[in-house]
C-alpha cells in the first residue's frame, strides 16, 4: 500500500524522529553518540540544513531543523544514516538493518509550536525517567541552548533568537521556559503529528501548507473515509 509522502518545504522548521529497527538500540556508547553528532554536523552543512535542537536516546533520535531545499532533509538523513550504519557494523562486527525504514516528521511554523518542540525534544530524557533535569543529560542540545555551551552543530531558529538580543539573556529566557512542564495535550499533539507526518499549527498555517503542496496536511475528521494515498 502506498505511503503518504513526507511534508517538506524549504525554510520551514521540521521535527523528525528516527528509531532503531524494531525499536532496538542504535547507540551503545558515548563514542557512538559523538560519531553521530560529528557526521550530523558535516551532513547538515553539506546539504543545507540548520539544526536547532537534538536529542540522542538509546534507540531513537529527535531533530528540529530547517532545510534550505525540499531535498535537503532526505539527503542529510541518507548520508548520515549510511555513514553511521557503516561505523556501527564495523565497530561491533554486526550486519543488517540498524534504522527503522523511514524517519517520521512534521512541519512547524509558529512560536507556540517551534519553541514547544525545542522543549519537547530536550525534555525527552526527563519524560523517559533517565534524569530529573535536561541539563543532566549529555546527549541533547539543552546545554548549548540553555547554558551557552559551544556547539559547532547548532544554528538557532529565528524564534529562539527573538527571545533576546543578548546571548546570556536569551539563554536565561530559554531556561525560564523549562520551569514548567509541557502541557500533556501539547506533547500529544507534537507526538501525533510527527508519527503521522502532518503539519502542526493554526488552521491558517495548515491551509497555506495545503495550498503549497496541493494535498491534505492534517488528519481527517472522524468518520471521514480514507483515500488510498492518505494511508501510511
Amino acid at each position: 500500500m502506498p505511503r503518504r509522502a513526507r511534508l517538506l518545504l524549504p525554510g520551514m522548521a521540521l521535527h523528525l524522529i528516527q528509531r532503531g529497527n524494531n525499536r532496538s538500540a542504535c547507540f551503545y556508547s558515548d563514542e557512538d553518540c559523538q560519531f553521530y553528532l560529528e557526521h550530523l554536523a558535516d551532513q547538515a552543512q553539506k546539504h543545507g540544513c540548520a539544526v536547532h535542537a537534538w536529542c540522542l536516546m538509546t534507540n531513537h533520535v529527535h531533530l528540529l531543523l530547517t532545510p534550505s531545499t525540499a531535498e535537503s532533509v532526505g539527503m542529510l538523513m541518507k548520508g548520515l544514516g549510511q555513514r553511521y550504519v557503516q561505523y556501527i557494523n564495523r565497530t561491533y562486527r554486526r550486519s543488517g538493518t540498524l534504522w527503522e525504514g523511514r524517519f517520521r516528521s512534521c512541519l512547524l511554523n509558529e512560536e507556540s509550536y517551534v519553541l514547544a518542540c525545542y522543549r519537547y525534544i530536550e525534555m525527552n530524557p526527563v519524560r523517559a525517567g533517565i534524569v530529573e533535569h535536561p541539563a543532566e543529560y549529555r546527549w541533547s542540545s539543552y546545554r548549548a541552548n540553555a547554558q551557552g555551551e559551544y556547539s559547532a552543530l547548532l544554528r538557532p531558529h529565528p524564534l529562539f533568537r527573538a527571545l533576546s538580543k543578548d546571548d546570556k539573556q536569551r539563554a536565561a529566557a530559554y531556561r525560564e521556559l523549562f520551569r514548567y512542564q509541557l502541557d500533556a495535550g501539547l506533547v500529544d499533539e507534537i507526538r501525533s503529528a510527527t508519527n503521522s507526518n502532518y503539519a502542526l499549527g493554526s488552521s491558517r498555517f495548515t491551509a497555506e501548507v495545503e495550498t503549497a503542496l496541493g494535498r491534505r496536511v492534517v488528519a481527517g475528521k472522524p468518520g471521514r473515509p480514507k483515500r488510498t494515498n492518505d494511508l501510511d
